[in-house]
């Protein structure tokens, strides 16, 4: 699924205060690969290692935003005031807070542990569904565009319409229907409903068209045994 709703995500983990001799920096880990989130309203997320390779590799830029507003950018990549790291474990970014009144306010805040959370926010290129060990909806991340990330006071409410309208296009549902059944935790019978239906018709069909040919050698076989005993 290719979506143009820009999704946000908040992170498990702590903002960390990184001095180094050119100033004061903040970061942390901005997300982490293969790890379930909570329950967004039906079904369960993760993202997949590789799911950024193209934003990193194409070098786009990435913002660092406090609240993910800009009129408190800390950073970004192409000025170099922002660094990423992609590991096997998530992305882990550094960003060199700037000496105004938000990011002295930021630094402040998180050396006294008051912000200590960090989102991101990115566009879906590419998702697809499943079902966990449990039997639960499961929607993995294949593949995002990374807009920024940020440190954050207190996780926002995500808005997972975006997930709901994938699975619904994925699946060949109704939005509404797949709406009604995420609020009543019921998206894996859909699952299993739609998979009662698909019939391959192809391993049935081979034997029958093999069955043909066989019949019309025999036939023919008969034929010519005939034409000698005459």
């Amino acid at each position: 699924m290719s979506d143009k709703t820009l999704e946000t995500r908040n992170t498990s983990g702590t903002i960390e205060v990184r001095d180094s001799g050119a100033g004061h920096r903040l970061g942390g880990f901005a997300l982490k690969y293969d790890r379930l989130s909570q329950n967004l309203g039906g079904y369960v997320e993760r993202i997949g290692p590789g799911a950024l390779d193209k934003t990193l590799s194409e070098g786009t830029d990435v913002l660092c935003r406090f609240q993910h507003e800009d009129r408190y950018l800390l950073g970004r990549t192409s000025s170099g005031t922002l660094s990423l790291s992609d590991s096997s474990e998530g992305l882990d970014y550094t960003v060199d807070v700037p000496d105004t009144d938000y990011g002295t306010n930021c630094l402040a805040l998180a050396q006294r542990g008051d912000l200590r959370n960090s989102s991101f926010a990115f566009y879906t290129v590419r998702d697809d569904w499943g079902l966990t060990e449990q039997g639960f909806p499961l929607r993995t991340l294949v593949e995002i565009k990374l807009v920024d990330v940020a440190p954050v006071i207190q996780p926002a409410y995500m808005d997972t319409s975006t997930g709901l309208r994938s699975f619904a296009e994925a699946r060949g549902f109704d939005i509404e229907e797949v709406a009604e059944r995420a609020k009543a935790n019921a998206l894996a019978e859909l699952l299993a409903e739609r998979a009662a239906t698909v019939i391959d018709l192809a391993p049935a069909s081979v034997p029958n068209y093999l069955g043909a040919v066989r019949a019309k050698a025999l036939v023919g076989n008969a034929d010519y045994l005939s034409r000698l005993r005459d």
